[in-house]
């Protein structure tokens, strides 16, 4: 590849990641900023880093509380799509369902709808079961949204295990149960723990559902509670970054430790459709 070109891909992937990663960066910026220079530009970075910002955030009666909730919430969104989506991929992958191409072509209809779509009909289907305004009406809203894209992402990654492997399996005696846990299951590691990840980033962020089906502090998530910090004369905004900041965090922990884990999962799920 000539130099110019090598150079202009550069500047492309920089472009690209400072449009990515700006609005993380600016957050930072702010968090760091003290409260008489939040309102000032320039300078562009601050003159005296404070972490006055991140003592007040972590210090604010109930934000450990909620912090919490997001973790219940999303860890149990995760368990929950991984309860009903591996067996119904696997069924659909392995078992010679009838139907499966459109079941499949449906269920990706699914995953494309908007979340806005559901609200209502959730929010008085769980005021009727009585669990509006807890943790299990959320982690429910966050399950039936993302499931079909859990469905749809593990039955393809399942086709990619060879049958021959399955046949061998149940030849030996293995029935499909144990072909499930014993064969397929260690073989989708990598599937399964992109599709993890997906939905724990899915579920951690969301916002929508989450301040529709909540009304207490005590079934509140992260996201719900920085849109609801107060402000007595002015906007919070300092405090507002550093708990974005720290919201934001955990997520990206988690997309640097298993970057490729993700990367692999969702590639070789996508050859067979």
């Amino acid at each position: 590849m000539p130099s110019w070109q090598r150079l202009g891909v550069l500047l492309l992937l920089a472009a690209m990641l400072g449009f990515i990663l700006g609005p993380f960066l600016w957050q930072v910026i702010t968090a760091l900023k003290p409260t008489a220079e939040l309102g000032q530009l320039p300078p562009l970075l601050p003159s005296r880093p404070t972490g006055q910002h991140f003592s007040t955030v972590l210090g604010t009666p109930g934000f450990l509380r909620v912090f919490l909730n997001s973790v219940v919430v999303a860890g149990g969104t995760v368990l929950l799509v991984f309860l009903l989506s591996v067996p119904a991929a696997y069924a659909l992958a392995k078992l010679g369902l009838r139907g499966r191409n459109p079941i499949l072509a449906l269920l990706l209809c699914l995953s494309m709808f908007p979340p806005i779509a559901n609200v209502a009909p959730l929010y008085l289907l769980f005021i009727r079961l009585g669990i509006r305004d807890s943790l299990l009406a959320v982690v429910l809203a966050h399950s039936v949204y993302t499931l079909p894209f859990a469905v749809w992402i593990l039955t393809n990654f399942f086709q990619e295990i060879p049958d021959d492997l399955y046949r061998a399996a149940r030849v030996d005696g293995c029935s499909r149960l144990g072909v499930l846990r014993h064969i397929v299951l260690p073989l989708a590691v990598p599937g399964m723990l992109s599709v993890g990840l997906l939905v724990f980033v899915f579920s951690w962020n969301e916002f929508l559902y989450a301040l529709t089906l909540t009304a207490s502090e005590s079934a509140r998530t992260l996201p719900v509670a920085i849109s609801l910090f107060p402000g007595v004369h002015e906007i919070p905004w300092g405090e507002i970054a550093a708990a974005a900041v720290l919201a934001t965090l955990p997520t990206v922990l988690l997309m640097f430790i298993f970057q490729r884990r993700i990367i692999s999962g969702l590639t070789a799920g996508a050859v067979k459709g």
